[in-house]
């Protein structure tokens, strides 16, 4: 009996309880995010462009359980924030009216999948349409009186997008360029591995921001995304086209590609049907070593101001707000854990892709 529950224990069987919960942690960290960006209109309680003027630099909005008479509510509800100091950016809490919280509010409108048009939201306040409602903001407003939660979710719609465009797109073209390398004859070889050399010697940040800057500074979003992709995939393939390229020369020596070479089978079907299928795991691990690179880069030049440009909203140009220390001091005083949240939601996206990563190296062992 113990020898039988030992054995189930070493098996492969055994093994997803210590050995692949960062498989499944990552898993479910990264799948989070792409469901919000692609349901990021309908998680948005409002349009990341609509501007308050009545709520420039607004703090949290305060769900409340109890009125100002004392009594209990059982849906929870918020009060209108006025601002009494415009200079101060100091607000007070208008008790008159309560404006109670539901689930599927109408709001803004906005298309599902760009096909169907919709107006409903997670969550909202009753009465949006009334001009004197206030915002549930819960992460409070920007200078602007753009709701900060909106901005954020949409946010990662480019930032999601660009970095793993870019990743997978360079790993694809360093796989193509490394098989062909370790598969190839000695000059072909010679010749890829140096072109790849020359491009990991290049300082990747700079050479983009170079890049950038020969273009206007103002590009739309698509344009913007193109762009970044497209500077990502050519200083980005080189360091996959490397593993591939060794991974290849590694296995082309093995017995089952030997005798498949041997039976007459074309170079492009042994790297498709032998070689590549051997290979898949090493590569896949370095394709999400190279994501949070990529990401971080979008993130860098969206904070220095050359990436997505307002009003779009990027995770990199979100936190220009906090690097600002006298409007950090003089609009957000006690409010910079809030500014801070695209690092925090960075933070964890690149969390789970390392947990992704680790869960894919531990499949290994």
């Amino acid at each position: 009996m113990k020898e039988a529950e030992r054995k189930s224990d070493d098996s492969p069987e055994g093994v997803p309880s210590r050995r692949r919960w960062p498989l499944v942690a990552g898993a479910v960290i990264v799948g989070s995010f792409y469901l919000l960006t692609v349901f990021a209109d309908f998680l948005s309680p409002y349009d990341y462009r609509a501007q308050s003027r009545r709520e420039p630099s607004a703090p949290p909005s305060t769900l409340r359980f109890r009125d100002a008479q004392g009594h209990w509510h059982a849906r929870p509800f918020v009060y209108a924030q006025r601002l009494v100091d415009p200079l101060d950016r100091r607000y007070e809490a208008d008790v008159r009216r309560a404006y109670p919280v539901e689930f599927f509010a109408p709001g803004c409108r906005y298309k599902w999948f760009g096909l169907i048009a919709s107006d409903r939201h997670l969550f909202g306040v009753r009465g949006m349409g009334d001009p004197e409602a206030p915002r549930l903001s819960m992460l409070g407003t920007d200078a602007l009186g753009r709701d900060r939660l909106s901005r954020l979710i949409a946010a990662s719609r480019f930032s999601m997008l660009v970095g793993p465009l870019g990743t997978l797109l360079a790993a694809l073209l360093g796989v193509a360029i490394g098989c062909s390398a370790g598969y190839a004859g000695r000059w072909v070889d010679a010749a890829l591995m140096r072109a790849a050399d020359v491009m990991m010697a290049l300082p990747a940040l700079v050479v983009i921001l170079a890049a950038r800057a020969a273009f206007p500074l103002e590009l739309p979003p698509v344009r913007a995304a193109t762009l970044l992709v497209c500077l990502f995939v050519a200083l980005g393939w080189a360091e996959m086209a490397r593993l591939a390229r060794g991974l290849v020369r590694e296995l082309r020596g093995r017995e089952f590609v030997v005798a498949a070479v041997s039976l007459g089978m074309p170079p492009w079907r042994v790297l498709w049907r032998h070689i590549l299928p051997n290979a898949a795991r090493p590569l896949i691990v370095q394709t999400l070593l190279m994501l949070p690179a990529f990401l971080l880069s979008e993130t860098a030049l969206s904070f220095l101001g050359v990436g997505v440009q307002e009003p779009e909203a990027s995770w990199g140009s979100l936190l220009t707000a906090a690097a600002d220390v006298t409007l950090l001091e003089r609009d957000y005083a006690g409010q910079g854990f809030l500014l801070l949240s695209p690092a925090l939601a960075i933070t964890l996206f690149v969390l789970g892709v390392r947990l992704l990563g680790a869960g894919l190296e531990r499949g290994d062992e």
